[in-house]
Order: structure tokens, then C-alpha cells, then sequence
């Protein structure tokens, strides 16, 4: 699976628009939507971001496993 597309599944299982993920993250609501469609690469930073609000790891974030492991 591509990261982008884990990106959307995590943000509808949480029942979160783009807007609300895009504040989270500082950016505008567009800007996050490249990231969901693989237009742009997410930067890392945001990554990290997004794996502490979702508490997932990293590697299941970035698409390297399919089982999300919970930070500790």
C-alpha cells in the first residue's frame, strides 16, 4: 500500500476532514490534499506528527507493514 493512501484511511477511520488534519499539521487544506493523492511528498516532520496523533508507528505510516503498532 502507498503511504498517501494510508494517509486518507487513517484520516476517514478517525472520521477527520483534510481541514482538520491540515490545522494539525499547520498547512493549508490543499497543501494535505497532494499528500493524500501522491501529488507531493509529505515531509517528514509531518510524518512524525501524524504518527504521534494517530499513536501508529512510523513503518505502518510509511506503507512498510500492514498491522498498526501502537507508540509506546
Amino acid at each position: 500500500m502507498n503511504y498517501y493512501q494510508r494517509l486518507k484511511d487513517l484520516r476517514e477511520d478517525k472520521e477527520k476532514l483534510q481541514s482538520e488534519v491540515a490545522e494539525i499539521l499547520g498547512i493549508t487544506q490543499q497543501q494535505y490534499s497532494r499528500y493524500e493523492r501522491g501529488l507531493r511528498e509529505i515531509p517528514f516532520h509531518h510524518v512524525i506528527t501524524l504518527a504521534q496523533y494517530y499513536n501508529i508507528s512510523l513503518d505502518y505510516l510509511a506503507g512498510l507493514i500492514d498491522v498498526p503498532r501502537k507508540l509506546r
